[in-house]
């Protein structure tokens, strides 16, 4: 069987648009190029496409990114933690409804375990000499912020290696989409030698020349469209070959491109949120108004005791007059949720005493949601320290009680309070923190 096949991969865009034009060219043009040589091109994203921070994604609830995926000419993407978790469930179900691609994600199910009428769990293409590619992709498994909005996700190593199976006999060549990070696809390339190519994505890694284990070859462009990948493959010889292209050596398009798209996203966010009567500003390294106001709405909409959050999350101060959704959204760009963890008083006492850690305030904080430039200083809301003595809402804290305390989800995934990760958690979804400030503003003024 003689053929070539290029696949071009990309990752973790993470509606970063600057480079896109670039992309978009390099793909059609590309494709051009070797449908004129009689070769296949096959087009794929590998997840998080989709970023509500950036103004555009939140206006279209990301169906501008599908927009835009459908004129580079993608055949399939998968989906990521982004398009899975920070979109509710009837905006992830209504997302695709314009694609002109195949969505491919096999271990997302809805509560009833049926696939969503959206997704395939594998997909098979078969070119004009009669070569069959198969594909096979999963998603991570953030398990309880899926169920939290009503999905089931189950183990994306084993499911990609039920649909391997499932389908391997039927293909010519197979091809696995995760975005399940560099470990899962090392993980599974040693389990699963059927599978020919795994395009990775989720922890940004990136394989200049991709990566070899056994007869498996690995591909990752690692993030923001910095980079495509490329992989060619000689069905003949079944020589195959990685390499990634770097975005900002391609010719310029459109250079204005990502600040029209900001445009777009300010317009479909005009609506007013309140009426503002004073101007507060964003202090990211001591206490201000904005974040007692911020604490205030934070420990109301958990109903808690007490709040404890990052001064960093504030990326705009906040002018006095009118404060629409695309203000709010500037000013709290970052797609996390509020959530409560319950406590005993002991419990919460060593969390606010970790909490002083005097490095994390310059801390360059980057993922788990947040999109600042640096951490900040910590705030707390409704609780402080007096002589070694705790206090909860103005009252020392009983050792024994059990606190609700209001926090932001990054603090649930061990990095910073290793305890927070175990103790009993409930996520507010599909809320994020803007919500939850202009909700507080839009009650004060009805009230």
């Amino acid at each position: 069987m003689s053929e070539i096949i290029h696949i071009y991969h990309t990752n973790d865009l993470h509606s970063h648009f600057t480079h896109w034009p670039r992309i978009q060219s390099l793909l059609k043009g590309r494709r051009q190029w070797h449908e004129e040589a009689g070769d296949m091109c096959l087009v794929l994203d590998i997840g998080d496409h989709v970023d509500r921070s950036h103004p555009f994604t939140e206006g279209s609830a990301g169906k501008g990114n599908i927009e835009l995926l459908n004129e580079a000419g993608y055949d399939a993407v998968t989906i990521g933690n982004n398009e899975g978790i920070t979109l509710s469930k009837s905006e992830l179900d209504e997302l695709y409804d314009q694609a002109d691609f195949s969505v491919v994600v096999a271990n997302l199910l809805d509560m009833d375990g049926k696939q969503p009428p959206w997704a395939s769990p594998n997909k098979i293409i078969e070119t004009k000499n009669g070569t069959k590619i198969g594909l096979v992709a999963a998603t991570a498994e953030f398990t309880p912020f899926y169920r939290r909005l009503g999905w089931q996700v189950t183990s994306g190593r084993e499911a990609i290696k039920q649909e391997a199976a499932a389908i391997r006999q039927s293909v010519d060549l197979l091809v696995c989409m995760s975005h399940l990070g560099i470990r899962e696809d090392e993980l599974l390339a040693v389990e699963c030698p059927e599978i020919d190519i795994i395009l990775g994505a989720h922890t940004h890694h990136l394989f200049h020349q991709g990566k070899e284990i056994g007869n498996t070859l690995l591909g990752a462009a690692g993030k923001f469209g910095y980079y495509v990948g490329h992989i060619e493959i000689d069905l003949e010889t079944r020589k195959m070959t990685a390499e990634v292209i770097e975005t900002d050596q391609l010719p310029e398009a459109d250079e204005g491109f990502n600040e029209y798209l900001v445009g777009v996203g300010k317009q479909q966010m005009a609506e007013t949120v309140f009426y503002n009567e004073r101007p507060m500003k964003a202090e990211w390294f001591k206490h201000s108004a904005m974040a007692e106001l911020f604490g205030d709405a934070l420990v109301s909409f958990a109903t808690a005791d007490c709040g404890l959050f990052n001064a960093g999350i504030f990326m705009e101060d906040m002018p006095e007059g009118e404060m629409t959704r695309y203000d709010f959204h500037r000013m709290l760009p970052h797609p996390i949720n509020p959530c409560v963890i319950d406590l005993s008083g002991a419990e919460l006492k060593e969390i606010y005493l970790q909490s002083l850690n005097e490095d994390w305030p310059q801390l360059e904080l980057k993922g788990m949601g947040f999109r600042g430039a640096v951490f900040g200083r910590m705030i707390h809301s409704r609780m402080d320290m007096h002589n070694h003595q705790l206090m909860v809402g103005g009252e020392p804290a009983d050792p024994d009680r059990i606190y609700r305390l209001a926090t932001l989800d990054l603090f649930t995934f061990g990095y910073f309070f290793p305890a927070l990760k175990r103790a009993p958690k409930s996520y507010f979804m599909p809320e994020f923190l803007r919500d939850v400030f202009g909700d507080y503003f839009r009650m004060k003024t009805v009230k």
